[in-house]
């Protein structure tokens, strides 16, 4: 037995796939998948339906506890099924396909032969069409009422479990999981070809638990976290970058960017906000390597704001990202941005301390002089410089421009004189 709990995404589709392979595996006679679903994605769907129609054992898909749903993608997998049954107190239907990014037509136009009303967009028609063809083929498959399918598709329309029972869409109302057992006994079903008679008199039932590779797949294909890793990554190798041999932030960060990009190939995404974010990410990242003062920033963080709200394509909440999440993020990364942009701005008002110019106002002491040029040593160096005839060795002069491997020199008290001048 194995149970569906929530929007149905890839963790469902690997977690029912090992059940059932564990079920041939294991010579079971029947498999039962307790479901409670507002729906999911359609390619998991179609994954985790492809595995059933395979299944050479009886699948039982059982809406449940009281109070359960089988939405959208889970009346789909319940005609899949090879018996379907509900809990009192449950319902199932609402399957029409909606993408999040299409636009919705104000207004709609009768289809002529069926008086329904159709979405006025291609795309949504050809969709609607799609799903009407998939749900009625599994309908037809198992025997079910094929008509009420295409409305609940078309429609969205929604049954109760005993109205669901009267109209031939699922086979059992069973209080409980005893109650659906001793409902089977003695039933038949084709499976693989073959007619099988139920023998549920006294079976036990076990449980399939979830492996540590799902829950963490369901995890990181939390689209909140997804995002989490891939901003993890980029800034940890930004640290690194900026930090050679800090081997902490990078290697962490490289870790977290392949989980990140491994959940989002997984999730339905759309390549113009992906693409948005990718942007978003390199503005930030030129400026914490080119600074701007904030201008390549703050058109980052516009970026990646603008392509993180458009990075999901589904209308399945579970599997939209958070907008107060988003905010978040975008506030971060704009105050890393402002963080970035004044330290380019205050660097450009320090005095220089490493290469030639850090030179130019040291202090040094002549070594030998003779004709307005010899020797001096500084910063524990000796260099060539050129000064004032009057220098002697010993004097201390100070360092007030340089050409090459030679330095103009001068006495603190020329100095002095040519700024009170």
């Amino acid at each position: 037995m194995m149970r569906i709990e929530g929007a149905i995404g890839p963790a469902s589709t690997s977690y029912l796939g090992d059940g059932l392979a564990e079920a041939r595996n294991s010579d079971a006679r029947l498999v039962i998948i307790a479901m409670d679903t507002p729906g999911g994605l359609d390619t998991s769907m179609r994954e985790i339906i492809r595995d059933i129609l395979a299944m050479d054992i009886p699948v039982v898909t059982y809406v449940h506890p009281s109070g359960a749903r089988a939405a959208s993608a889970g009346t789909y997998i319940l005609y899949a099924s090879h018996f379907a049954a509900m809990t009192p107190g449950t319902n199932l239907g609402a399957a029409t396909p909606i993408q999040i990014g299409a636009p919705t037509a104000p207004e709609q136009s009768p289809d002529e032969e069926q008086g329904e009303p159709q979405p006025a967009s291609v795309s949504d028609r050809k969709a609607v069409n799609d799903a009407v063809a998939y749900i009625r083929s599994l309908a037809e498959m198992r025997g079910r009422n094929a008509d009420w399918a295409e409305e609940a598709v078309r429609g969205a329309a929604s049954l109760s479990a005993n109205a669901a029972l009267e109209q031939n869409v699922i086979d059992i109302v069973a209080e409980d999981v005893g109650s659906l057992l001793e409902q089977l006994n003695g039933r038949t079903v084709v499976v693989a070809g073959e007619e099988i008679e139920l023998r549920t008199q006294g079976l036990v039932l076990r449980e399939f638990e979830a492996t540590w590779v799902t829950q963490v797949l369901a995890t990181i294909t939390n689209p909140n976290i997804a995002l989490l890793l891939l901003m993890i990554g980029v800034y940890g190798l930004i640290f690194e970058f900026l930090n050679p041999g800090a081997l902490v932030p990078g290697t962490v960060g490289a870790i977290s960017l392949l989980i990140g990009l491994y959940a989002l190939a997984a999730l339905p995404v759309d390549f113009a906000g992906i693409s948005l974010i990718v942007l978003g990410i390199g503005l930030m990242v030129a400026e914490a390597f080119a600074p701007s003062f904030g201008v390549l920033g703050i058109g980052g963080v516009v970026a990646f704001v603008f392509g993180a709200t458009i990075m999901l394509d589904t209308d399945v909440p579970e599997f939209q990202l958070d907008r107060s999440f988003i905010a978040a993020l975008g506030v971060f990364s704009a105050v890393l941005v402002i963080f970035v942009a004044r330290a380019g701005i205050a660097s450009f008002r320090h005095r220089i301390v490493t290469g030639a110019e850090e030179l130019i106002g040291a202090s040094a002491k002549v070594m030998d002089w003779q004709g307005g040029k010899g020797h001096v040593f500084v910063h524990s160096e000796r260099w060539n410089a050129r000064g004032a005839d009057n220098l002697a060795a010993g004097d201390e002069v100070v360092v007030t421009k340089m050409k090459g491997l030679e330095m103009t020199v001068a006495t603190h008290n020329a100095l002095e004189g040519r700024t009170d001048g």
